[in-house]
């Protein structure tokens, strides 16, 4: 009986871990010299959840994201992210935002004048409690092990390919164990192979790390491969959200546009 209970237990932790909401937005709208470029955005994100964002260029799929990091205001309703409200958020408030959300940029950013440790290093070395030498060098080395590239470890930026440049950017990131990641085009640029290599691979960081995602992206294998739930944006709003396959097999033309 005992058993039992434990087990019916952890079945409710389990489903109340997946209802658990880490982003909320309520009618979100961003504007630039008074003009919306987002508008009427309403969507919550669930832990462990894998959302993507699709979009054409110009559609404000990276204005979305950089709004969840306070590298943009939001202009009008509720952003909230981990509780954070991140319409009336503090310079303190933000610092401690940004421990706890990583952001994959679209060409990982790399320091060019750091070896890879002195990169995977330097997110570490900059917290308010700077970790004990040995722990930092623990985490860059299992970070780097995490991603296949512990052997890159004293090269340069510019001795990598694109492929091991946005793994390394991945593993610097995830040092600091955030709670969501908001990747950006993580597969742009990227031969048809390592792209879905770096698929992969964020599957695998959701598991090993816990980690809730929004992923913008135009790379439809991509999204296939890792999304949950997509939202389309049209014109400044959600036109449309669903499963992969929904989407790819809707009546609307518009919207199967995105997938032939």
């Amino acid at each position: 009986m005992a058993v039992k209970e434990a087990t019916n237990q952890q079945s409710a932790q389990d489903q109340t871990d997946e209802q658990e909401i880490l982003v909320k937005a309520r009618n979100f709208q961003k504007n630039f010299g008074g003009t919306p470029v987002l508008k009427n955005i309403s969507f919550d994100l669930h832990h462990k959840e894998n959302l993507v964002v699709l979009g054409k260029s110009g559609s404000g799929k990276s204005v979305l994201i950089k709004s969840m990091v306070g590298l943009h205001q939001p202009s009008e309703g509720e952003l909230n992210v981990l509780g954070y409200d991140m319409m009336h958020i503090s310079d303190k408030e933000l610092v401690a935002l940004r421990r706890k959300v990583g952001y994959l940029f679209q060409g990982g950013a790399l320091y060019d004048s750091m070896t890879v440790e002195e990169n995977m290093r330097f997110p570490l070395e900059r917290q308010l409690e700077t970790p004990p030498e040995d722990e930092i060098q623990q985490l860059v080395e299992e970070g780097l092990e995490s991603v296949g590239l512990k052997e890159t470890m004293h090269k340069m930026p510019a001795e990598l390919s694109g492929g091991m440049k946005k793994r390394i950017a991945l593993a610097r990131t995830l040092v600091l164990r955030p709670k969501i990641m908001l990747y950006d085009e993580p597969t742009t640029g990227l031969d048809p192979v390592t792209s879905k290599e770096i698929s992969q691979l964020l599957l695998e960081m959701r598991e090993r790390y816990d980690i809730t995602s929004i992923v913008v992206t135009h790379d439809m294998s991509s999204a296939e491969m890792v999304s949950d739930r997509l939202f389309i944006l049209k014109d400044g709003e959600f036109g449309t959200e669903g499963t992969y396959d929904e989407l790819a097999h809707s009546d609307e033309e518009w919207i199967r546009s995105f997938f032939e």
